[in-house]
Formats: C-alpha cells, structure tokens, sequence
C-alpha cells in the first residue's frame, strides 16, 4: 500500500510539472503563428505600395509621349495627318524632307514638282532648311493652263519651288515678325502669333511646326510667287 501511495505521489508530482511547460509551447505557438500573420499583413502593404508606384509610372510614361513630334505642330489641317506610319508626324520626323513629304497625302502635287524639277536630292541633302509647303489645294488653285506651263518649264518651276525655302530652321516664334532669304535668293516675310500665321500676306500657315529629319515645313494653303 505504501508503495502504491509514493508511485501515485511520483505521477502526481511529474504532471505537475510537464503541465505548464505545455502550456508554454501552446502558447508560444499561438504567438508564433499571430507573429507571421502580422508579417503577412505587413508584406501585402509593401506590395500595394508598388502597385501604386507603378500606377504613378504609367502617368510619366503618358507624360513623355505627349512630348512626341505631333504635340509640336498646330493648325487646323494637321487633323488629317494619319497617327502612325511613315506619313505621321513620328514617321516623317525620321526622313529627310522630300521623302518624308512624299509620305503626306496633303503634300503630293507639291512633290510631284519637286520631283520634275529635280530637286529631290537637293532638298533631302540640304541641312537644317524650312519649308513652307504648298498643299494640294494650293495648286489646284491655279489656272490648270498655267500650271501645266510652270510644270513644263524646269527653270521657272524651280525658281518658283526653291521661293519656298529657307536656309535655316524657323520656329514659330520666329514667325511672328520676320523676314528671311530664300534659296531663289528673293525674300519671304512672315508675321503672326500663336498659331496663327501668314507668308508674304497671303498665304496662311494650316499646319505648322512639322519636323523631318533635316527640315522645319510650314503647310500653306497658297502657292508663292517670286
């Protein structure tokens, strides 16, 4: 019997004594387990965070391409130049002039002298010019018997196409009270503000400001005359 009493003292003793360590490790556990949701928690804050960084970096990316070569421009008539491809802005920006012309559909009649004139090479070797550009309605503005006479006379042709050159490149603030030689060795005058323009007090600037690789062009809705 007194054996029996001791060995259940013994047991009484040892489960006094493993109890609380349990219910340590279960505790620690538990807080073991809060400590990872917190880091968990933590984590998914940083990670939104970069989402929103991103979000800020798109706004920028936006930004920059509206600092492309169609935010330059301005008038009225440059609504028709297509967004992409070798005719847009962007794609005329990397060609020498007269290519890059040839790629506007406002611009064809123009490069069709351009080209009986034999000017082509002149104007895409030529570096830094303006061009003041007579549009297509520009020339069909014109007695169809006198342009066909203009067209067959290469001296006068190209007399009448290098009026339309200048030897540097104008901005538009230049624009606003200027006078300026001209390949042909005549002289054009510009005056105006903003983005409004005329040449020689008759022709108006309809888009303006366009780049090409080697040339400022100036559209016009009329044909100038030495």
């Amino acid at each position: 019997m007194r054996i029996n009493r001791i060995r259940r003292a013994t047991i009484a003793v040892t489960a006094a004594a493993v109890l609380p360590l349990s219910l340590a490790a279960c505790s620690s556990d538990d807080n073991g387990s809060s400590g990872d949701q917190g880091s968990s928690e933590s984590t998914e804050g940083t990670t939104g965070g970069g989402m929103d960084e991103g979000e800020d970096t798109g706004a920028d990316d936006s930004a920059q391409e509206e600092t492309g070569a169609a935010a330059q421009t301005f008038g009225a008539a440059c609504a028709a130049t297509p967004a992409e491809g070798p005719g847009s802005f962007d794609g005329m920006a990397l060609d020498p002039v007269a290519t890059a012309a040839g790629n506007n559909e406002a611009l064809t009649t123009l490069v069709s002298a351009v080209d009986a004139a034999g000017l082509v090479d002149t104007l895409n070797d030529a570096d830094g010019i303006t061009v003041f550009a007579p549009v297509n309605d520009a020339f069909a503005a014109i007695p169809e018997e006198d342009l066909n006479a203009v067209l067959a006379d290469q001296d006068m042709l190209t007399g009448i196409l290098t009026y339309h050159v200048v030897g540097e490149r104008l901005s538009p603030e230049q624009l606003e009270d200027g006078s300026f030689e001209t390949l042909q060795g005549g002289t054009v005058t510009t005056t105006g503000s903003g983005e409004s323009f005329t040449v020689n007090d008759e022709a108006a600037v309809v888009c303006g400001n366009v780049q090409t690789a080697n040339a400022t062009v100036y559209l016009i809705d009329t044909v100038l005359m030495p």
